[in-house]
């Protein structure tokens, strides 16, 4: 089972600051870097830069408000991360099996 992982997503979801930016569009539907940085533990200038890898990847859209940009998860993208996710969960679930297979057939040619 190969499984094509894109580097640059899971890059830049790995940022624990990103996963809870992406956490807080997730649950608030959409931000800015004004009000996300209200929740967060980062500066407003950290947020945007933040937003902007989270953009360039695809996984938020932007659209410009007045003087702010307003950022939403692209939808379609975030079902393409889950979706890789769970083939690379499948592929890790198959490996494990296989390692299981062998220990078991080792524990058995032991105890012969």
């Amino acid at each position: 089972m190969s499984v094509v992982v894109d580097d640059d997503l899971w890059s830049a979801i790995g940022d624990p600051t990103r996963r809870r930016m992406f956490d807080l569009l997730l649950a608030d539907g959409d931000g800015t870097a004004t009000s996300l940085s209200e929740q967060l533990p980062v500066t407003r200038q950290a947020v945007a830069k933040h937003l902007g890898v989270l953009h360039r990847v695809g996984l938020v859209q932007v659209t410009p408000i007045g003087r702010e940009m307003r950022y939403r998860v692209d939808d379609a993208q975030f079902a393409r991360a889950v979706a890789q996710l769970a083939l690379v969960g499948a592929t890790w679930d198959a490996r494990l099996g296989r390692i299981k297979q062998i220990a078991e057939a080792i524990q058995r040619t032991k105890e012969q």
